[in-house]
């Protein structure tokens, strides 16, 4: 009987005594059962063939579930690493606790998977358990967020979106928008609304567009907060900005569902954005919904950031499985959107 078999049946096992070193999410154990009492786990498990030898067993711990970007790349990895091609996989929703994802990589590393990738909520604080599962000889795969750690070794490599780049891209997007519309020596006052502080997504973009900012002495931040990559903190943080400030030019967005709720909350106030309106609006993911707005004319300019890691994951764990080194940094490719595009035709194609 193979190692894989063997952990395949352990972990039924686990699953089976429930609470036993809390390997069940709570969202199983109170969501997760079905009418003949057994949860999606256990059932997935009992309808695996019998022969479950060549299974890669990985273990998933993803921040949450707070964005159409989110649920985009969450639904990628359940579409790759399936029965069908040749994985089982383990997923955990963090909640946008990183208590939780400490929790998830230390119960990976009981279950003993094979691999382990991680999303991580915050760069900071990953260094032992990180550690732990290096001791276990079990690679760790970081996706879409990075970690600071004393040691890179700790981890296997890192795929997802360069993230300083987009707000460079963006910044400089603003740069020639604004020549076109010749107001490159306007005064142009600028909100931000920042990620899940500390994030990679936040750090990145942040620091990016800055870097565009800083060669502008007209070009005036009024204030920087963080919208939490939610619609409902979006709408809330922007409904203060434009209490706060009389006049705002530019709303730069660092994720479309906080750029849903600034535009709630900038038409609540009379206002207008988009081409043509009081307010130039800079997003970044590149969802469908944010492109349908973007045709609609609420959103002037889009910076993707693309979710669908799932199959550059797998090919890397394919590599692996062989013996092959993988880099250590792999950006996935992207592109911008705007308004002059032809979104109807774009958005036919949208994967996401």
């Amino acid at each position: 009987m193979g190692k894989r078999c063997i952990r395949i049946i352990a972990l039924f096992l686990i699953v089976c005594m429930g609470s036993l070193c809390g390997c069940v999410s709570k969202q199983e154990q109170n969501t997760g059962k079905n009418q003949g009492g057994a949860s999606e786990k256990e059932k997935s498990l009992l309808d695996m063939p019998g022969d479950n030898g060549d299974y890669i067993v990985v273990g998933f711990s993803q921040v949450g579930s707070e964005s159409d970007w989110r649920n985009a790349s969450t639904e990628s990895f359940r579409k790759m690493f399936t029965a069908e091609n040749g994985y089982y996989l383990l997923y955990e929703d963090a909640q946008q606790k990183q208590e939780n994802q400490l929790k998830d990589v230390r119960n990976f590393i009981l279950q003993e998977v094979d691999y382990i990738i991680l999303d991580p909520i915050v760069e900071t604080g990953w260094d032992t358990v990180l550690k732990e599962a290096k001791d276990a000889g079990i690679p760790v795969i970081l996706v879409d967020r990075m970690v600071e750690v004393k040691d890179d070794s700790l981890y296997t490599c890192w795929v997802g979106s360069n993230f300083e780049k987009e707000g460079l891209d963006a910044g400089e997007w603003l740069e020639s928008y604004l020549k076109q519309q010749e107001r490159d020596r306007e005064k142009i006052r600028i909100v931000t609304l920042q990620g899940t502080m500390e994030s990679s997504a936040q750090l990145g973009r942040t620091e990016g567009f800055r870097k565009i900012l800083d060669t502008h002495k007209k070009w005036d931040m009024l204030e920087r907060r963080s919208g939490e990559f939610t619609q409902a903190k979006g709408k809330e943080v922007m409904d203060d900005f434009l209490s706060k400030y009389k006049d705002i030019d530019v709303v730069v967005s660092e994720n479309d569902n906080m750029t849903f709720g600034a535009i709630e909350a900038i038409e609540s106030s009379g206002k207008s954005c988009g081409p043509g309106g009081n307010i130039i609006v800079i997003s970044f993911d590149a969802v469908s919904a944010a492109l349908e707005l973007m045709r609609r004319g609420k959103i002037n300019v889009d910076f993707e950031c693309n979710p669908i890691l799932g199959p550059m994951v797998s090919d890397i764990i394919q590599r692996l499985e062989r013996g092959k080194e993988v880099e250590k940094i792999q950006y996935v490719e992207e592109q911008h959107f705007d308004a002059s595009m032809n979104l109807k035709e774009i958005l036919k194609n949208r994967l996401y």
